[in-house]
């Protein structure tokens, strides 16, 4: 009797093993079909944000409001306004925590809805002229975070990242978003793009890639979400 019931427990147990180690085989898998069919049906191009088109991963998203509470930057810089969405979701987080303001470039937006907490800049985000501008505007000892959504180009993030990774303040981030194309896992004909701009970029001994940010299974912004060390 004692001889069956070891028997019984040792399968129990190995079947827990076997079960867990299958799960952790299959789990990668899986998020990467979700990601790829969640992108490829478009549905996250509906998204909003207090009216606003927001056009971003909702787990990103949840992950932007927990680094902005965390790190408490005093300004967010933004290339890519578009249509203004992310800036009013910044400046409404701003808003929760009572200070803070968010500065968005982009050549050719579609829109820029008022909020006292963002100032627009049109123009290009790597023009010589803009840059200067851009950092005119954020105050001394600032705690800055910068997020780059513009040209997806790999050239052109490229030289984003040259020109605005200095902006960032140890212990805040740096988010290069739509990493993901050019097949990391989505849009296979895009071309080189941000993800390799990034691989260009790191390492930096001034930055890390925070893989925490990607926890929830996918991210638009695989390797993308950069903090600065405070050593950097």
């Amino acid at each position: 009797m004692l001889t069956a019931l070891l028997v019984v427990a040792a399968l129990l147990v190995m079947g827990y093993f076997f079960r867990h180690a299958a799960l952790g085989i299959v789990r990668g898998p899986i998020f990467l079909l979700a990601h790829y069919f969640y992108y490829r049906d478009e549905v996250w191009t509906e998204n909003t944000w207090m009216g606003h088109k927001l056009m971003k991963l909702p787990f990103d998203l949840w992950t932007y409001q927990e680094i902005i509470y965390r790190t408490r930057p005093d300004v967010i810089v933004e290339t890519g306004t578009f249509e203004g969405g992310s800036a009013q979701y910044f400046a409404a987080l701003f808003d929760l925590m009572g200070a803070g303001k968010v500065i968005t470039v982009d050549i050719d937006a579609r829109a820029q809805p008022p909020h006292p907490r963002i100032e627009y800049l049109s123009g290009s985000s790597t023009a010589p002229e803009i840059f200067a501008d851009v950092k005119s505007m954020i105050p001394a000892d600032a705690r800055v975070m910068v997020v780059l959504d513009s040209d997806h180009s790999e050239q052109h993030v490229r030289e984003e990242l040259a020109l605005y990774a200095g902006l960032v303040t140890p212990g805040c981030y740096l988010i290069v978003e739509d990493t993901n194309v050019n097949g990391h896992p989505v849009s296979r004909s895009h071309g080189p793009g941000p993800m390799e701009a990034v691989r260009a970029f790191m390492p930096d001994d001034r930055f890390a890639i925070d893989e925490r940010c990607e926890r929830h299974g996918f991210s638009f912004y695989p390797s993308g979400w950069l903090v600065r060390l405070p050593c950097g």
